[in-house]
């Protein structure tokens, strides 16, 4: 019987890469994601809980590709450093965290609980927003170069959408010229 269980749990986690990742954690809220131009897959950004729906003792956010077709895939090495993982993420109160990533050093990003649920607030033009998306734009060569990153969410006070573009091109009239 326990080697028909085993092999069961094993027949999941391999046909449903989601399995493995809810039977290590007791609940995960979905904080934001990033996409790109490039293709169709984006970077999940996960808060972890634990039963009573504390954080953790370390690492509560979780960071992995959901690819197009619909498969998890753990960021590489070089990802987690330069592009998109958490380069520091420090507990600042009980279910409180201060997060930042490869992508946007400059932007602290604080997962609280906001309401009923637990977000990912950032400031996006000035106002505290809880961070939805992040778009990153492209410009297509033999090394793609970043040309801007949109932030968009939704205001804490008004729920109102909010969006920043970042420009980051050497040119700054190719980002201006693809403004909202």
């Amino acid at each position: 019987m326990m080697k028909i269980t085993i092999a069961t749990l094993l027949l999941l986690t391999v046909l449903f890469p989601w399995s493995a990742f809810s039977i290590s954690q007791d609940k995960v809220v979905h904080l934001f994601f990033i996409e790109r131009n490039i293709n169709n897959n984006i970077v999940q950004y996960d808060l972890c809980l634990t039963g009573n729906s504390d954080f953790p003792n370390s690492n509560p956010v979780a960071v992995y590709w959901i690819l197009g077709s619909g498969q998890r895939e753990e960021l590489n090495l070089f990802e987690k450093k330069f592009a998109y993982g958490i380069v520091s993420e420090e507990k600042i109160g009980k279910n409180k965290v201060r997060v930042r990533l490869a992508t946007l050093k400059d932007h602290e990003i604080i997962v609280e609980k906001v309401g009923d649920s637990f977000s990912a607030v950032v400031f996006i033009q000035g106002k505290e927003s809880i961070l939805q998306k992040v778009h990153i734009e492209f410009k297509r060569g033999v090394i793609p170069e970043v040309v801007y990153v949109d932030l968009i969410g939704r205001t804490i006070r008004k729920n109102i959408t909010v969006r920043e573009r970042i420009c980051l091109a050497k040119s700054r009239n190719v980002c201006l010229a693809s403004a909202f």
